[in-house]
């Protein structure tokens, strides 16, 4: 539908009918070229052939080189409205904002201002690395006991108080210069005017289609007379360019008061979580049954805190603490194979991949058991990155054989915390972690700030639900795997707690400036996509194009992370060599190959030791980076 008819909006929802047959050849031909598009969790069981996909390629894009600024994200628009506002003057905390604001429309499956998310910034004026946590916590009168694990996943008494939005505003407030109508532009006019679809959310709204159907708001706002838009179709969202309009209206209300950009800023906040959209949030849950009231909302507030440490061959990395897990594991993971000298085994070797997995299914047993809301439990987090801890859980590797799913150890601070005593004999469907959907960039400005962030709805569409009027779709934080199934564990879906999300965006500093930027998501192959990438440029002296494409690895395992003695699946993209893999088979990995790219969608900044910056941007989905 043409702009200038709200009589049709409103009939129709937001998305339009028009075609361009050009475009769609154009992004055919464009996610074919970088591969296959397939999401982890919806690979084919069966087994895919191995080899190489070319002869000696190690890498089908540049490298993007910055000169003033970099941003690299998750689709072209959304790096696009990042790198708007840093040739406006605008700060990387700005040019953030815009691009988590653009991906709420060009991704909308997998992050928005109703979702939760992760910063980690490096604060150019003082070499200081902080962490944002913008995540809300399940509403208070939640009872995980009453409901099946299917109503904790998607629906109505799913979800958790959308913390994104307030990460936003904490952001700006903090290392930003422009006001939010500014940085909200690029969003609202692609709201409001439209943009084109692509292949991968065109394919991802057609294997959804029953969970977008099964709620009237969600189907009025993606669906068009109950047809899905296929690749190339225009699409605006007038639902969620009214959500933004209004927290523009609150700052420029406050702002003609007499108040300053931060009062502005503040109003906004105000007006989403203790003002009339926090209202209509609340009086949608309540009108269908739902456990969110306006006092969930009215508590929120996004959380500064210092990030999560280590240091790992002369370099000091950085990620997010809890309630992240991801930050944790890409910490720990490090420390186990710091002793190791992973350069002489070779890279991708079968020697080196069974460390990596090694490490993983360690870190995995001990995150599983401890990681936890602080305000709710106690979370020993210096013991966890402690090199001492890191020394003893070495002892469980194996050079020669891949262990079983070990038990958790117990780091300083800490009691023995795990899900072995609580879980049933006999294994469940309620168990079963349920897959996670995210997105993640980096955005560096001509100061040298960086920015490198992770938002998410959790699972692919959230909750599934899109609340009333807002056009704003909720994390599913409640589900299984950022909660345990286990009432008896610390991380049991409770009112009033926040679950644990994997997102870990991570810096890597030399000698206090940054060196490394990365982000990825991936649900449960976060961190240990991260930590692969990290040693592809660490220890391996990848360029960071390369690191970020080469084929990689992930762990699953059956029901489960929180149990000991879990079945663990090594997922290993096809383009690994097949002798790789059947030697990784010899050491007692189960190993199932999968789609050639498939494993993580990684972004990344690397500084190198001749000043030059620069990006990469993985071809496993539509991740794209634009230097300035």
């Amino acid at each position: 539908m043409p702009r200038g008819h709200p009589a049709d909006d409103a009939q129709r929802g937001s998305w339009t009918s028009t075609v361009t047959l050009g475009l769609v050849a154009v992004l055919s031909f464009a996610m074919q070229a970088c591969g296959p598009q397939t999401p982890l969790e919806e690979v084919a069981d069966k087994p895919v052939a191995a080899g190489p996909l070319t002869d000696g390629l190690r890498a089908h894009r540049p490298a993007v080189p910055g000169v003033r600024g970099l941003v690299t994200a998750g689709h072209p628009l959304a790096a696009m409205a990042g790198m708007q506002i840093l040739t406006q003057g605008g700060t990387a905390a700005d040019a953030a904002v815009a691009v988590l604001a653009t991906l709420n429309l060009v991704e909308p499956m997998m992050s928005g201002a109703g979702g939760n998310g992760f910063f980690t910034v490096f604060d150019a004026a003082t070499g200081e690395v902080v962490s944002l946590n913008a995540t809300g916590a399940a509403p208070r009168a939640l009872d995980a006991s009453a409901l099946s694990s299917e109503e904790l996943d998607r629906g109505i008494h799913a979800g958790v108080v959308p913390g994104l939005l307030g990460g936003w505003i904490a952001l700006m407030e903090r290392y930003g210069v422009m006001s939010l109508e500014r940085v909200l532009a690029p969003a609202i006019g692609y709201a409001e005017q439209g943009h084109p679809v692509d292949a991968y959310v065109a394919g991802s709204l057609d294997r959804s289609r029953e969970l977008l159907e099964s709620h009237s708001t969600t189907a009025a706002v993606f669906l068009l007379d109950g047809v899905l838009p296929e690749a190339g179709v225009m699409v605006r969202f007038p639902q969620l360019a009214r959500t933004f309009r209004r927290l523009v209206e609150a700052e420029e209300t406050a702002r003609l008061n007499g108040g300053n950009r931060e009062s502005g800023l503040q109003a906004a906040f105000r007006r989403f979580y203790r003002g009339d959209i926090a209202r209509d949030m609340a009086r949608f849950y309540q009108d269908r049954g739902g456990a969110f009231t306006r006092d969930d909302f009215a508590r929120y507030e996004p959380v500064w805190t210092e990030p999560v440490r280590t240091t790992y061959r002369g370099f000091d990395v950085y990620s997010s603490p809890t309630t992240s897990r991801g930050g944790l594991e890409v910490l720990m993971q490090l420390n186990l194979l710091e002793d190791f000298d992973l350069a002489a085994l070779g890279h991708n070797s079968a020697e080196a991949l069974h460390l990596v997995a090694e490490a993983i299914k360690v870190t995995k047993a001990d995150v599983y058991a401890y990681a936890v809301d602080p305000a709710h439990a106690l979370m020993p987090t210096a013991g966890l990155v402690s090199k001492t801890f890191a020394d003893d859980r070495r002892s469980l590797i194996d050079r020669d054989r891949a262990m079983p799913f070990p038990d958790a150890g117990v780091p300083d601070g800490a009691e023995r915390r795990t899900a072995r005593a609580a879980a049933p004999a006999r294994r469940g469907a309620y168990e079963t972690s349920v897959p996670g959907s995210t997105t993640s960039f980096t955005v560096v400005d001509t100061a040298g700030n960086v920015v490198v962030a992770t938002p998410t709805l959790g699972s692919l569409w959230g909750t599934g639900v899109v609340v009333g009027e807002t056009g704003l779709l909720f994390n599913n934080g409640s589900r299984v795997g950022s909660t345990a199934p286990y009432p008896e564990h610390a991380n049991y879906a409770r009112g009033g707690q926040i679950p644990i999300l994997n997102n870990s965006p991570t810096l890597v500093l030399k000698d206090g400036a940054p060196f490394l930027a990365l982000g990825t998501p991936g649900g449960e192959t976060i961190g240990q996509t991260q930590f692969q990438v990290l040693l592809n440029v660490l220890d391996f002296g990848l360029g960071i194009q390369e690191a970020v494409e080469v084929p990689r690895i992930a762990l699953d395992a059956d029901p489960n992370f929180y149990r000991a003695g879990a079945e663990v699946t090594m997922r290993v993209e096809a383009r690994m060599p097949a002798t790789v893999m059947a030697e990784l088979a010899r050491l007692g990995h189960d190993v199932e190959p999968v789609s050639e790219y498939v494993l993580g969608n990684m972004q990344a900044v690397l500084w190198t030791e001749t000043g030059a910056m620069l990006a990469g941007a993985d071809p496993r989905r539509m991740m794209y980076a634009i230097g300035w």
